[in-house]
C-alpha cells in the first residue's frame, strides 16, 4: 500500500515544497508588482495602470476572507472564475462536436437557423450519424414515393360539445410566457404565427398587449396561478375569464396540470423581472415574486376536473378546451379518463409535455428526474385513450425536443395528431442558448424584460423568420411524407419507422413499442397486464390511487392462475368484443394486427 495511504505525518519529497508552492500561488501577484515596477522605472502610463489595478485587486484578495479560492491564488483565482462563468460559451463555440446536444446540438440549432433564414439548409458528403449504433432509426421509403403539391398540413379541433372547431397545422409555437420572453419576442412570434397561419400557446403568463398586436391564432394556457382571470386571493374568476376568452383571437383553451421542466412543481418569476407591464397582464403585484402554485384550485378531483374544463368550454362560447401535463402517475391520468366516460365528457384535445422541454428555469433535479420523457408520456396516454375505445374523441399534441421535420413524422407515426416547438422558435427569433433566460441578462433580447437587450430583437425580421422556419420545417416534413407514399402525416403508423437495438437486431416501431387493443381496458384484457392493474387503481372521484380495487384485481387474477383474459402469442386469431376488423395473429411468436395502427380518422385520399 501507498505510504501516502498509511502514515499520517510523510516526509516531503523535495527540500523545499513549501516554497516552491508559495511561488505558483503568488506568482501572478508577483508578475503584477513586476509590471507596476516596470511601469515606475519606464514611466509608461498604461504599465502602471494594468500593474496597479492588478497589485490592488491582489491586495484585496488577500485581506478579503469570503472566498478561498482568491485568498489562496490572488488574482489568478479571477481567471478561474471568469473562464468558469463563459465555460457554456467557450464549449459551445470551441469544444463542442456537432452532435453533441446540450441541450440542443450545434446541427439542430444550425438547421433551425438555416430554415429560419430561407437559405439552403441542406449538406455534402454523407451523414455525420453513425447508422449502425444502437437506437437509430429512419423512415422506410416507398417504391410509388411521389413529391406532394400540398405542404400546409392541418387538423381540425372540435369535440362533439365544441361549438367553435379550430382549424389548426400540425406545427405550432408551444407554450411560452409574457414575462418568461420578451415583448419583442412574443411580438416576433405572434406575428410570424400569423403570416404563417399556425398556432401561438400563450404560456401560462396570460394574454399581454404583445399577443394581441399582429392578430395571431391564440392557445390560451391557463395554469395553477390563473394568470388574467384570477381574482384578489388568486383563485379562478369566470367572469374576468369569459371576458378574454370570448376574443376571437383565442381559439382554444388549454388547462395546464404540469410542465415537462418542472412537473409537480410550481412556478417563480423572479421579482427583478416583473415589469408594471407583466404585473398588468398577469394581474399580480410588483416587488415580489409572481408565485405559480403546485396544483390547481379550481378541481381537487377528476369529476372537478371534468367540470371546469366544460365551464370553460361555456365561458368561452364553446371554443375547444383540453389540457396539458407532463405524465406522472399512471393511474392518475386513467382517473380522468374514467371520469370523461362515466360523465361522458371529453376534453377536445390533450397535450403531452415530454420532461425533456423546459424553456423555463428549474432545478436540476426536477430537470433530469422527474417527469416521463415525451415518447413514454405520449404512448401511455395514447394507449390508455384507445384501450377505453376513446382515442377518436380527442386530438393529441406533444412537446419536447421537437424541431425537425423527422421529428414532428415520428412522432405522428406513433399516434400524435400535431407537435408543438418552444425552443425551436426561440432560435428562429435569435436565441444562441446562452442558458441564461432565468438572469434577466440574455444577450440576444429573446428570455429578458431589459429594455435595452430587447431592442436589439427586431419584430419585422424576426417575424419574418418565424414564419420562414415554420414553412420550411413542413417542407421537410413533406417531403418525409411523399417519400413514404402518403398524401398527409395522419396517415404515418409506427411501421413506418424501423430502430436498430442494442444486440444489433431491427425492428418496426410497431412492434418495439407496445399499443393497447381498442377498447381492451374496459374488460381488463390489455396484453400487457401492468395497464389492467394500473386502469383498476385509478379512481374518478380521486387523484389517490385505489389500492384495494388493484389487491382484488391481482386475488382475482392468482385465483385463476393468473389468466387475465388477455390475448397473447399464443392465442392466435384471438378477436376483442371492442374491435371488429382488428384481429390478432401471430406471426413466427410476435404479436401482430392492431399494434399496428394508432386508431385516427384519415383525410380523404387525393388519389
Amino acid at each position: 500500500m501507498p505510504e501516502s495511504r498509511t502514515n499520517l505525518n510523510p516526509e516531503p519529497k523535495t527540500s523545499s515544497p513549501y516554497f516552491v508552492g508559495l511561488l505558483l500561488r503568488y506568482s501572478t501577484l508577483g508578475a503584477a508588482i513586476c509590471l507596476l515596477l516596470a511601469g515606475l522605472l519606464l514611466m509608461h502610463g498604461w504599465l502602471i495602470v494594468i500593474g496597479g489595478f492588478g497589485v490592488g485587486l491582489g491586495i484585496y484578495d488577500l485581506i478579503q476572507s469570503k472566498h478561498s479560492v482568491l485568498k489562496n491564488y490572488p488574482i489568478a483565482g479571477h481567471i478561474r472564475y471568469v473562464l468558469e462563468d463563459f465555460r457554456p460559451e467557450i464549449r459551445q463555440y470551441l469544444l463542442e462536436d456537432d452532435k453533441e446536444q446540450v441541450p440542443f446540438s450545434r446541427q439542430q440549432r444550425a438547421l433551425v437557423y438555416q430554415r429560419a433564414k430561407n437559405v439552403s439548409d441542406t449538406n455534402a458528403f454523407g451523414t455525420l450519424d453513425n447508422l449502425y449504433t444502437h437506437g437509430k432509426e429512419w423512415f422506410l421509403q416507398s417504391a410509388v414515393s411521389q413529391p406532394l403539391e400540398n405542404k400546409d398540413f392541418r387538423i381540425t379541433v372540435g369535440g362533439e360539445r365544441c361549438k367553435q372547431p379550430h382549424d389548426m397545422s400540425v406545427f405550432n409555437i408551444s407554450a411560452m410566457s409574457f414575462g418568461s420572453l420578451s415583448a419583442n419576442a412574443i411580438m416576433a412570434l405572434n406575428q410570424g404565427a400569423k403570416i404563417g397561419g399556425f398556432t401561438h400557446d400563450t404560456g401560462e403568463g396570460a394574454i399581454s398587449p404583445y399577443h394581441r398586436k399582429f392578430g395571431g391564432d391564440l392557445i390560451w394556457e391557463l395554469g395553477t396561478g390563473y394568470f388574467g382571470c384570477r381574482d384578489a386571493e388568486g383563485n379562478f374568476d369566470p367572469q374576468s375569464f369569459a371576458e378574454k376568452a370570448v376574443d376571437p383571437q383565442v381559439k382554444m383553451i388549454e388547462i395546464k396540470l404540469s410542465q415537462g421542466a418542472k412537473p409537480g412543481k410550481g412556478g417563480v418569476l423572479p421579482s427583478s423581472k416583473i415589469t408594471q407591464e407583466i404585473a398588468d397582464t398577469r394581474q399580480v403585484p410588483t416587488g415580489q415574486d409572481c408565485i405559480s402554485p403546485a396544483s390547481h384550485t379550481a378541481f381537487s378531483t377528476p369529476r372537478e376536473l371534468v367540470a371546469f374544463w366544460q365551464q370553460l368550454r361555456e365561458l368561452s362560447g364553446g371554443k375547444p378546451v383540453g389540457f396539458k401535463l407532463c405524465v406522472g402517475q399512471p393511474w392518475q391520468f386513467m382517473a380522468i379518463v374514467k371520469a370523461m366516460i362515466e360523465t361522458d365528457n371529453y376534453p377536445d384535445f390533450i397535450v403531452i409535455d415530454g420532461a425533456e422541454g423546459g424553456t423555463g428555469a428549474a432545478p436540476v433535479e426536477f430537470m433530469d428526474n422527474v417527469g416521463m420523457p415525451m415518447v413514454e408520456g405520449f404512448l401511455l396516454v395514447h394507449n390508455t385513450l384507445v384501450g377505453a375505445g376513446i382515442r377518436d374523441k380527442i386530438r393529441l399534441g406533444v412537446s419536447g425536443k421537437i424541431v425537425s421535420g423527422f421529428d414532428i413524422a415520428r412522432m405522428i407515426a406513433l399516434g400524435a395528431d400535431w407537435c408543438n416547438s418552444a425552443r425551436g422558435f426561440m432560435f428562429a427569433v435569435g436565441c444562441i442558448q446562452s442558458r441564461s433566460c432565468h438572469t434577466n441578462t440574455c444577450p440576444t433580447g429573446v428570455a429578458t424584460q431589459d429594455p435595452y437587450r430587447q431592442k436589439a430583437l427586431d419584430v419585422p425580421s424576426k417575424a419574418e423568420r418565424v414564419a420562414s422556419f415554420h414553412k420550411n420545417t413542413l417542407k421537410s416534413l413533406a417531403s418525409i411524407v411523399g417519400a413514404v407514399g402518403l398524401q398527409h402525416p395522419s396517415q404515418l403508423q409506427p411501421y413506418h419507422i424501423a430502430r436498430r437495438l442494442d444486440d444489433g437486431q431491427i425492428k418496426l416501431l410497431s412492434k418495439f413499442f407496445y399499443f393497447t387493443d381498442k377498447g381492451a381496458l374496459l374488460d381488463n384484457s390489455a396484453r400487457a397486464d401492468i395497464f389492467n392493474q394500473m386502469w383498476v387503481m385509478a379512481n374518478p372521484d380521486s387523484f389517490l390511487a385505489n389500492n384495494d380495487a388493484l389487491i382484488a384485481y391481482n386475488k382475482d387474477s392468482r385465483d385463476k392462475g393468473k389468466e387475465t383474459g388477455a390475448p397473447t402469442e399464443h392465442r392466435a386469431g384471438y378477436s376483442s368484443p371492442y374491435s371488429t376488423d382488428h384481429t390478432i395473429t401471430t406471426d413466427g411468436g410476435q404479436l401482430i394486427g392492431n399494434v399496428n395502427n394508432t386508431f385516427r380518422d384519415y383525410p380523404p385520399s387525393s388519389d
